[in-house]
Parts: structure tokens; sequence; C-alpha cells
């Protein structure tokens, strides 16, 4: 490695550092403005200019790199003057006003510190107010490009350009005109990037500077970005990325970087409540509350015994709770009716890739983008519902990988695509098996791997031979040719890496799809090792941890099945542990409908709002004794149907785990303290456990205490302590000891509980039974989009909100035409189970007789639609595939509702 000398300090540093790293990594603060360490060096402001012993002019430390022996010197006299020269240039046009109204802003320090004083003044044309969350002042811009550069570089969305040449030149939206008719996603990189307050977030001029910033982690989806939080006066008024996060690297998407707003929202219920015989709301205290709950619960157990009590945990709870909550459920409530929202999203992942692998989990990581050269994306809009995974996969295309993307619609990332395959929904089966039987009959198996590792490969190739992609083109409406450049480019430029959403897992054939995606991987020997594996972006932060933490029916904390772990556990509980085979989400529900099940205790889930069969659900959940619903707002479940409502922390008040969808624990922790009395779900458990007899069984002083225990029983987490979670980037299981790294790539030896080899399995197409027909000649797909989350409780009451606009049907303008809609015109959808109307929205995106629309709107009860459809192996809910009629609606009924 490089030695040097710098301001006379010896600096050692690795080949290929600049001057600018090597010194600031010493301590050494040499002044810049268009650097930005996500960005790759410029040398544009010049700034950074640095004296080098026997160099014939200074040299811009950002782009030099250091060599042996170098000596530098950055704060020479003239090196000064220099400097001062430089931004008596940049600030020409920079209105004097900026710097008295940010006198502490680093970039106007530094004004100070060389005697630079601007005199210009600000033109109202150049303040742009359109945008929503960012605020546009270009009077204070000083042409550093950071903002184009950090859309460019890590967000790949382009928004904003260099217009003009020269001093003429300056920083306009794509749009031409104002940020808010551009392509701005709103991740805010470019208010992150700018030096000048040129671009600021919208509602920092009204808030005070944070006083305190905590290091935590995103609640949204379960990319697992980590934050800096800044608070003032307990309410948080900034978010900003952090750097030295693994997962984002310094990235945010609008709803982490904008959705807080929930946390003060005025509607948030700081009070637990309990219903009176009228239906009204009557707020208690704790203790009066907790009561209320468990006397209804032990009510029912006397009267019917467990079988008729359960628990629903939550995606959006922490690990720790999540664990609680299902020993809560065993425990003290006697029952293994316990489950969580993983359920209706990718339990079929979990079971698909247990399947075939052994362990229900990503097989590799993020990082494994940059080292693929190929990467194929199922069923999943990566750029909208996991943004920072669509743009490092759009970046890593930019870069030269190839990219295949799979999904009815044309998804943004489908105009980056080498192949984009739209297939008819609900045929994902059809569609993996003809590119298995594309790659086997054009010899592209990867013959070793498949010689060392995999079985049932004979049997295998005479099964897939009927699905050659001309023989399934009627099944699937794709293009043979298509289908056999897919199968090329993922078999022939590896390592070819797989990531699929819930567009594969929300079908009849979830399960089954996930088993066709990993038989892809088996025969092109796409399977441990770096830039390859199987990988489901799951929706919500913790799905993974919820599900893995025990809450399910069937198995024990490490998703270990019941029977085989109850022993181990009990004797650590100190309890027992039921034999009784319990009811997963969908089983309970149907219980409560036949009037089987009596009480449920729902933690963190609408189930109202987001389970199919809305008015289905609304009876089963009318048929109950007890419904207690722990959550921060009155949700739609709560409103119409709760007996007893417990008001819950959010994420940014509370310590714990989450585990994203790389297998990766990472600690969050509280920024500020949960309003009135609301409490974290842990104590709210742990209170209702004591309540039902349990209390020393759940006297944890803190969350670490819980983890400690989870440790116990779970031995593939034994090495994850608090202490080397509060590293940035946590650690990734399996981690079964103290020493040990965490797991990057599963599978590079051997296959979990199976052995050296896994086998192929022969799955075949199943037609759904909501497929259009003459009477509903279109399907429906549901899904998310970028400024909405899931039920819409915490982006809804944010400035995300003002983002998002109301519902609408997309639908392509072929279709509109025929029917006779223009865009916003009111349309009337019919299912065999429902009716809504909504406003149409055209989108070119669409195949003809294809429609997709949002669930996340109390208004608008989409998911009345849906249909009885369930995977068979783990009952998700067919949410991807329903059979509707549209029509134009009357004038008069032009309103949003549901009939």
């Amino acid at each position: 490695m490089p030695r040097l000398t710098i301001d006379g300090l010896a600096v050692t540093c690795p080949d290929g550092t600049s001057i600018l790293s090597a010194a600031d990594a010493a301590g050494i603060d040499i002044p810049t403005l268009c650097h930005d360490p996500r960005l790759r060096p410029s040398g544009t402001c010049r700034l950074c200019v640095v004296d080098v012993a026997g160099a014939h002019r200074p040299a811009a430390a950002c782009t030099t790199p250091v060599t042996d022996a170098m000596v530098v010197r950055t704060a020479t006299p003239t090196l000064h003057a220099l400097r001062k020269t430089l931004l008596e240039m940049l600030v020409g046009r920079y209105p004097a006003s900026a710097v008295s109204d940010s006198p502490d802003l680093p970039f106007h320090r530094l004004l100070a510190d060389h005697t630079v004083v601007p005199t210009g003044t600000a033109v109202i044309d150049l303040i742009d107010h359109s945008h929503p969350a960012i605020h546009v002042d270009l009077n204070r811009c000083i042409s550093c490009w950071r903002c184009v550069r950090i859309c460019d570089e890590l967000q790949g969305q382009f928004a904003w350009r260099i217009e003009g040449r020269g001093i003429e030149s300056e920083v306009v939206p794509d749009s031409g005109t104002t940020l808010a008719a551009s392509s701005c996603v709103s991740c805010g990189a470019c208010v992150d990037t700018c030096p000048t307050e040129a671009l600021t977030d919208s509602g920092s001029a009204s808030e005070a500077p944070p006083t305190d910033w905590t290091r935590t982690t995103c609640p949204y989806c379960a990319v697992g970005c980590e934050m800096s939080v800044g608070t003032r006066d307990g309410r948080i008024t900034e978010i900003r990325p952090l750097v030295d996060a693994p997962v984002n690297r310094g990235h945010l998407c609008v709803k982490g970087r904008y959705g807080y707003g929930f946390t003060h929202a005025p509607d948030r219920i700081t009070t637990p409540m309990l219903r009176d015989t009228a239906g009204r709301w009557r707020p208690v205290g704790w203790d009066e509350a907790i009561e209320a709950a468990v006397a209804g619960f032990r009510k029912v157990l006397d009267r019917r015994g467990p079988a008729a009590v359960g628990v629903l945990s939550s995606a959006r709870a922490t690990n720790e709770e999540n664990y609680l909550a299902q020993k809560f459920a065993r425990v003290a409530l006697g029952t293994n009716n316990i489950d969580c929202c993983a359920r209706v999203c990718h339990a079929p992942s979990a079971a698909g890739l247990k399947s075939m692998f052994g362990t229900g989990a990503a097989t590799n990581s993020f990082d494994d983008i940059e080292m693929a050269r190929t990467i194929m994306v199922c069923g999943s809009n990566a750029t909208e519902a996991h943004p920072i995974v669509g743009a490092r996969i759009k970046q890593a295309v930019l870069r030269g990988a190839h990219l295949i993307v799979i999904d009815p619609r044309r998804i943004e990332l489908a105009a980056s695509a080498d192949v984009h395959l739209q297939p008819r929904p609900g045929t994902s089966v059809a569609v993996l098996n003809s590119m298995a039987a594309a790659i086997l009959d054009e010899g592209l198996v990867a013959a070793d791997f498949v010689a060392r590792r995999v079985d049932q490969f004979d049997d295998f190739g005479a099964f897939i031979a009927a699905y050659l992609p001309e023989r399934t083109a009627e099944v699937t409406g794709l293009d043979p040719a298509d289908v056999r450049r897919a199968a090329r480019l993922y078999a022939q430029q590896g390592p070819s890496l797989q990531f699929h959403g819930l567009g594969v897992t929300e079908q009849v054939q979830g399960t089954e799809a996930v088993m066709c995606l990993a038989n892809l991987a088996l025969l092109t020997g796409n399977i441990g090792k770096p830039g390859t594996g199987c990988n489901p972006l799951r929706g919500q932060n913790n799905v993974q941890g919820a599900a893995l933490m025990g809450c399910e029916p069937h198995h024990l904390t490490g998703s270990v099945p019941l029977e085989t772990a109850k022993d181990h556990t009990a004797a650590i509980w100190g309890a027992p542990i039921p034999d009784a085979t319990g009811l997963d989400a969908m089983e309970m529900l149907d219980a409560a409908g036949s009037g089987t099940l009596k009480a449920l205790w729902v933690i963190g889930w609408d189930i109202l709002l987001t389970q199919p069969q809305t008015t289905v659900v609304r009876q089963a959940l009318d048929e109950l004794d007890v419904l207690v619903v722990q959550d921060l707002f009155l949700n739609e479940t709560a409103r119409h149907c709760a007996t007893v409502f417990l008001p819950a922390a959010s994420a940014f008040e509370k310590d714990g785990t989450f585990m994203n969808s790389e297998r990766r624990v990472q600690r969050f922790r509280a920024a500020v303290r949960p309003p009135g009395s609301a409490k974290s779900d842990a104590e709210i458990i742990s209170r209702a456990a004591a309540a039902c007899g349990w209390g020393p069984a759940f006297s944890y002083r803190q969350p670490a205490d819980v983890w400690d225990e989870i440790r116990r029983v779970w031995p593939a987490g034994a090495g994850m302590t608090y202490a080397r979670l509060d590293h940035p980037g946590g650690l990734q299981w399996p981690c079964p000891d103290g020493s040990h790294p965490g797991t990057t790539v599963l599978h590079v030896d051997a296959f979990p509980g199976i052995g050296t080899r896994a086998s192929l399995r022969r799955v075949d197409y199943r037609r759904s039974a909501e497929m259009s027909d003459e009477r509903f000649p279109f399907t429906l797909v549901t899904g998310r989009q970028l400024y909405t989350f899931n039920a819409g409780t915490m982006t809804s009451r944010s400035a995300t909100a003002a983002l998002s606009g109301t519902p609408v049907l997309d639908i392509s303008p072929g279709d509109a035409t025929a029917l006779g809609l223009v865009q916003g015109e009111t349309v009337r959808i019919r299912s065999r189970h429902g009716t809504v109307t909504m406003p149409c929205r055209l989108d070119d995106g669409l195949p003809s007789a294809t429609v997709f629309t949002t669930f996340g709107c109390p208004d608008v009860a989409v998911n009345a639609l849906l249909g009885t459809g369930r995977d068979p192996t783990t009952h998700t809910p067919e949410y991807k595939v329903t059979a509707v009629h549209l029509a134009r609606e009357a004038p008069a009924d032009n309103e949003l509702g549901y009939w």
C-alpha cells in the first residue's frame, strides 16, 4: 500500500485511493464543492486543488490517485488565494440574502473563511414551488452539477439536466418547466447532495434545524435501508440517508425520506379504547383495556377452548415483538392459532425455496446485483415497490449488465431490459417452464453443476419437453422467440441473479412458481455463488423476520417445524407448547365466519382493508365475540369491527431489530417518545401475558433481553448479539456463533437438511378459475405504487400523500377506445364477487384485456372484487388474477365508492 505525506502527516492507504479520500481518512479537511462520496469524482469545481511535490501545477485532490512517497500540501497561501478566486467566480450571481439566512451552511462558512461576499439579487423566476416535497431556488445554484450527477449515477432517473454552454449553462428539470412536471421520483438525493440550498426539502423552511440525530432502519419495505432521523423538541423534522449503510449506500426512496409525518398525525390514537354496547368508543386506562381484552379471551377459552382464539401478528413489528406474539399465543392462550401477514404475500417464497433448497429465504444478497452479468426480475415492479433495489438494478444495467423482465405490465425496468416478457396474468408456471424447456432444448444446461448438485434431471427432461415455448405460446401469449432469447441470456450470460415479487407469489400456483424459478437456477448452475440465486423482494419491512420468529401455526422460531423444535423451545420457555394443529390467517377468518373462532387479537395489520373478499371478511369479523386491534390508528378493521383498541408505538418510537429480504438483521432505535400513553407492541403483549397469569415468562427489561432468548431458541442466529448488530448493516444469518461473519451466499456446498444435491421439480401449469371469459373479458391485476405503501396507514398521513393522487384504473388506450372511455372518466369494474367504480387512466404499457389498480385506499374497496382462489400449499390469496367486466359509468354516478 502506498505511503505518502499530507501536510507533514504520514498516511498509508490502499492503491487507487484519491488524495482527497486519503486526507479525509487521516482527518485532514480539503475544501470541495462538487465532490460527493456516492459519485464518481469529476473535478468540476477545482476547489480541492492541492500542491503535490514535483508537479508543475496544483492538482485536483478528488481525481488524483496517491502514489508511494508522494508529498502533498493542502493549505498554502497560494492555494488559499486560488480557492478564493474560484469561489468569487462561483458566486457572481449568488444572492447576498442567502448567506444571512443560513450563515452556518458549510458553503457559507467556506465563503466567510475566504472573505468572499456574494452581491447578487434573487430572481423570482428561478424559484419553483411546484413540487410537494422539494423546493427549488436556482438563484442559489453554483453549477457544481451534483444534483444532475446524483440523479443519474445513484437513482438513474435523469430528472435533472444541464442546458446551455459555458457561463450560460444552467440546471433544469427534464420537463423543461417545473420539477413537478418532470420525471422526478422524489427520492430527495438531489436535495441531500446540494451544497447551497438551491434544493431543499419543502418542509424545512418552517422547521428549525434538528438538534439530535438517531441512526435507525426504515419502517417501510423489506430492503432495509438505514437512515439518520433528525429530531427537535420531540418531533421528527428531517430524515437523511447514511453513506456507510451497505444496503442503500447513502440513498433513500420517497417513502423513507418523506414518509415520516404519520408519527405526528392528528388522528393518531394515543389512549386505549373500549367500544360500548352502543358502538361508541370510550377512552380508558391501560389496566382497564388489558383486563377487558384478556377477560374477553378468557371467557371464550373457558367456553370453547384454545381452538376458538387466535393471534395475528405484524410484518411491521420487530423481530422481538413477533417472537413475543407467538410466545403469547402458545403459552398464555395455549393455541397454535398464530400467523402474520407474510401469509398473504411471501409465504409461497418461503415454502417454495425451503422445498427446493432446504431454507425458505433469499439465497444471496443485494450486493450480488453488482456482481451479476444478467439480472432477471419476475413479477416485481422493483422501482416502485422496492425503489432502492430498483435503482441499483438500473445502475447495473447502465454499467453493462443484461436484464430480463417478466411482467404483464411494461414497468419502468422494462425500458432497460434486453428482453421483456409480457405474459397473460396467472401463467407464471407455464412461462418459467417454457424457459426451462428452451434451456434443455438448446443444450444450455450447466452440465458439470447438474452432475454434481442436481437430482431428477432425466425425469425432468422428459416432463419439460411438453412446455417448449412454441407449445405454451397459446397459454402465455408470448412470442416463443422472446422466451428463447430470455432463456439464452439467463443460461449463457452468467452469473445470473433472480428477483421475484408478489406478481409470482400471489397466485394459486405461487409456491409452485417459486419452485419453477429454483428449477431455472439449478439447471444453469446459478445457485451457491456470488451474482446468482433466487431472491424474493419481500413487501413490508419485517416480513422475513415475522415469519422466522415463529408467527406461523406450524413452525416455531427459525421456521423449524413445530414437532421438531417443540421440546427444545418449551425447555427454554419453561412452559408447555400445545400439540393441537393451529390455523393460519386465512383459516382463522374462515373459522370466524363459521362461528368456531370467537376471539382474535390483531397486531399492526388492517385485515379488513387488505384481505380479499372484503364483504366476506367483514361478516366473519362481525361474528367474533372479541376483536382486539393493536395499531397506530383506528384502521378499517378497528373502526368497523373491533371491541378493544390498544395504541401502539411506531418504529420511530422504540428499539429492536428488523430482518430484511436478504436475511440481514439490523438494529433500529427510538428517535422520539411514543405519543400520549401509546406503548410498544412488546410492552402491550407482556402486559397481556401478565394479566393471563404468565408475567414471569414475559418479564423482559428491554428488547435486547428478548433477543438474547431468541438467540438461545434459534441456533442459526446465536452469534448475532446486539453489540455486533450495532455496527452498520448488522449481520446476515446464518450466524451461529460470535466469531462468524454472517452469511452472504447460501448453498455454496450443500442444501440444509437435504444434502449436496437438490432435486428438480416437475410442476404442471393449472389454469386459474379467475381467468377471463366472455362475461368477464378483462383480467385485473392489483399491486403497489411508488407513493403509497400497502394499506396507506403511514403514507396517507405523510408528505407522500400529496404525491399519490386518488386511486385509478390503468387501462390500455385501445381497450379504453373500444369501451368509449377517455382519460379520467369513471369506470364501473364488476367481478364475479363485487363491484367498484373509479376513474380510469390510459397506460400504453398494459397489454390488451389487462387492467391494473392499487388497493390501499379505504374509499375504494378494490379487494371486494377478488375471488376465493388460494395457493393450496400456503393459502396465500390470488390477488394478481381477477376476471372483471368494465363499463363506462353513467355521469350521475361519477363518484368513488363501493357497492
